[in-house]
Order: structure tokens, then C-alpha cells, then sequence
């Protein structure tokens, strides 16, 4: 149990905890390569001493990215985030990360992919490393999974899979935009205000922001803005998402959702209008360092959600805290698919009754739910007693609990 700090010792706390953090080294660092087949790959583990005690033991786990340009640093600096992600969610789960310096859409890709797979497999913890395993990233798509687990012969080396697999369907059902939408939603109920009148603009419409416009809909939120280049730049909606806009947008399905905007006539600007939008809730999910110094005095949303990895700077957040602009960062708002990871690695549901019943997904849902919930309502009362800002909150959260035992 973390002891609740207050203004007179969060500071010294704070420090201590990332001079600690920040001396630590990565628990596994590997390196694979075939110069004939042209394949290179990492594995991270950065840290796994909150996980000691958990039922995966010493594990680390985060999802695998996939793009010509991944190097060991790119590795390294998301194994190092992840750590502190599932730290700051409260996990019994390590920070890894893998990436594979390929294009997934190149000629050969497949055989590519099933040499990373086998040359990486020594780490798993199936194995006796300390490696959860692949899972989804940046480039990553739904048939890597089955190329995983055929290579391995198993279901429990891969993460995100599908449900026939023994898997939660995380992308499909929207689990990282669930729990970026209950952070939300857990923020304005907090604050005495009245989710069904909030306004939200969503930037971004790939899995994560249709994900948050699916279950801030279903929350009873408002969305009056969203943006993405598919659909054509930043459009203010007539009036709220709903009918056939939101199953368009739910599906992923641009093409559609552009004719329906265009048809309906909403007004369309430029993409990066969305981030100007007067609205209660601003969902940033697309890259990182959308808000930044040169824009964030433009920002007029009465609060922040963080969808995307680090889509503020931090001179930004600072700057917002100013203005007494709450910022709920990524690492407490969007954990929902290490702990749909951690469901898959943990759970003892058959394959043949996740089939039937989705056990695996609800639970990964429920989870999401009430972990993120728990953690918004601790980052408020830190934020509060320690008169300190949402993110320096989020990251002694995270400090705490990776230093715990």
C-alpha cells in the first residue's frame, strides 16, 4: 500500500524514486539477426521488480513494433516507458518491449516474421526468460499472431490474439480506447461534472480513438470533433456522433465515414483544428508531440485525456497545469492492453469456452475498467494532497510501485 504523500514530502519523494528509476539498467537486452534472410530484431526487458510477486513471476511484457527504421534504442526507450506504464496501472507485469526492422508490407515479409519469431523464442519466459512475449505495436497486424503461434506451436507466447485463439480480441473490441474513455469519464465524475452533457473531441481514428469514441458514446459523452487524415481532416459535427457516422467510425470504415460527413454536411477544417476545439475533453490518439510549445496556448479543451504515447511535451503539460488544465497522461489512461496482455497470460479459461462466452475479453474489460477507475480517482487525491501536477502524480504512482518491495 503506498503511503499518500503531501506537499511537504512529494518533491523529495518524486526525486528519490527517478534517481532510482533512472539508474536502472535493462534486465535482458537481445539482439538477433539472419544476414540472410535480411532479419534484425530486439527483445527489452527493461524492469521487472513490481511483477516479483505476481503470478507471472519476474515477466515483462509490451507489445512489438514493427518498422524499417526499429534500432535497439527505439527498443529500449519503449521498454523503459512500458515499465513505467504498467507500473502506474498497477499490473504484477515487468516493461518489455520488441520491434523487428522491417516493412511489414514488403515481398517476404511473412518469412521474415516467423525467423524473428524463432530466433526470439530463448527469451519467453515458456523458455525460462523473462519475456512475455509478442503482442501488438506500430505495424503489427492481426495475422502475426497466427504466424506466432504456429512458429512456437502454442497460444501463449503472443498477446492481442483472436478470440478462437484463446486471445480478447484487444484491437477489434477497443480495449486501450475503453480504458482511455473511463479515464475520462472517472475525471469529470470526480469533478462534479455531468458526463452526459460533456463535449469531447477525438483526434485520431485508427483502433485507439475509435475504440474512445466508441465507449465515450456509450459512456453518453458528447463527441462534437474528430480528425484524422482518412476522413479527410478535422470535421465539427452537426450534432453528436451517433447512428450510422459512429458505426463507420467504429469500424474503421474511412471511406464510409467521409462520404456520410460529406453527405451530412458537417464542417470540415484543417487536421490539427481538432486540437483548438472549445470542448470539455480533448482525446489526443494518434502520434506523440502533437501539443507542444508552439501550440498549447491555442488549446481550449477544459481537460486532457492522453490516448496516444506522449502526445504533450512535457514543457506543454507543464503549461497546462498552469492554466489549471488537467492532463491525465498516457501512462494512467491507457494501460488497456498490457492488462488485456496480462488476462491472456493469467487467465485459465479454455479456448473452447472463450469461443463461446468471450470470457477473456470481458474480463480484460472489466479489469480495464476498474483498475484505470482506482488509479485516476489515487492520481487526483496525490495531485490534490500534494498540491502537485497530474503527470508528476502518474510518475510516483508508477515509482512507487516498481520500488515497493
Amino acid at each position: 500500500m503506498i503511503a499518500t504523500p503531501n506537499r511537504d514530502n512529494f518533491a523529495s519523494r518524486l526525486a528519490d524514486g527517478a534517481a532510482r528509476f533512472n539508474a536502472l539498467k535493462p534486465e535482458l537486452e537481445l539482439t538477433v539477426r539472419d544476414p540472410v534472410l535480411g532479419v534484425e530484431g530486439h527483445v527489452v526487458v527493461w524492469c521487472t521488480r513490481n511483477a516479483a510477486t505476481g503470478p507471472l513471476g519476474r515477466c515483462g511484457k509490451g507489445g512489438t513494433r514493427i518498422a524499417p527504421t526499429v534500432d535497439l534504442d527505439e527498443v529500449r526507450m519503449l521498454a523503459r516507458n512500458q515499465s513505467l506504464k504498467n507500473a502506474a496501472a498497477n499490473l504484477p507485469l515487468g516493461g518489455a518491449k520488441s520491434g523487428l526492422a522491417a516493412d511489414p508490407d514488403s515481398n517476404g515479409f511473412e518469412v521474415k516474421y516467423r525467423r524473428f519469431v524463432n530466433l526470439t523464442a530463448p527469451a519467453l519466459r515458456q523458455n525460462g526468460g523473462i519475456w512475455g512475449g509478442l503482442g501488438f505495436d506500430i505495424g503489427a497486424r492481426p495475422e502475426h499472431a497466427d504466424w506466432a503461434c504456429d512458429e512456437l506451436g502454442h497460444f501463449d507466447a503472443f498477446t492481442g490474439k483472436p478470440v478462437q485463439s484463446g486471445g480478447t480480441d484487444y484491437d477489434k473490441e477497443g480495449i486501450a480506447g475503453l480504458g482511455v474513455a473511463v479515464a475520462a469519464v472517472t475525471l469529470l465524475t470526480e469533478r462534479q461534472k455531468r458526463v452526459s452533457c460533456a463535449t469531447a473531441a477525438v483526434q485520431g481514428l485508427g483502433a485507439l480513438g475509435a475504440g474512445v469514441c466508441r465507449y465515450a458514446c456509450e459512456s453518453n459523452m458528447l463527441i462534437r470533433y474528430i480528425a484524422d487524415p482518412r476522413v479527410g481532416g478535422c470535421w465539427h459535427l452537426n450534432e453528436p456522433l451517433a447512428g450510422p457516422l459512429r458505426k463507420a467510425v467504429v469500424e474503421m470504415n474511412f471511406s464510409r465515414s467521409r462520404e456520410i460527413l460529406e453527405a451530412d454536411g458537417h464542417h470540415r477544417s484543417d487536421l490539427d483544428d481538432v486540437l483548438r476545439a472549445p470542448v470539455d475533453v480533448l482525446f489526443p490518439c494518434a502520434v506523440q508531440n502533437v501539443v507542444h510549445e508552439d501550440n498549447v496556448d491555442s488549446i481550449c479543451a477544459s481537460a486532457i485525456v492522453e490516448g496516444a504515447n506522449n502526445p504533450l511535451t512535457p514543457p506543454a503539460r507543464g503549461a497546462l497545469h498552469k492554466r489549471g488544465i488537467p492532463v491525465i497522461p498516457d501512462i494512467i489512461a491507457n494501460p488497456g492492453g498490457s492488462i488485456a496482455a496480462f488476462v491472456e497470460l493469467t487467465s485459465n479459461i479454455s479456448n473452447e469456452e472463450n469461443v463461446r462466452t468471450h470470457g477473456k475479453t470481458e474480463l480484460a474489460k472489466t479489469l480495464t475498467r476498474d483498475k484505470i477507475a482506482e488509479n485516476v480517482r489515487q492520481l487526483l487525491a496525490i495531485s490534490e494532497n500534494a498540491q502537485a501536477d497530474l503527470v508528476d502524480a502518474a510518475h510516483f504512482l508508477a515509482y512507487e510501485r516498481i520500488f515497493a518491495n
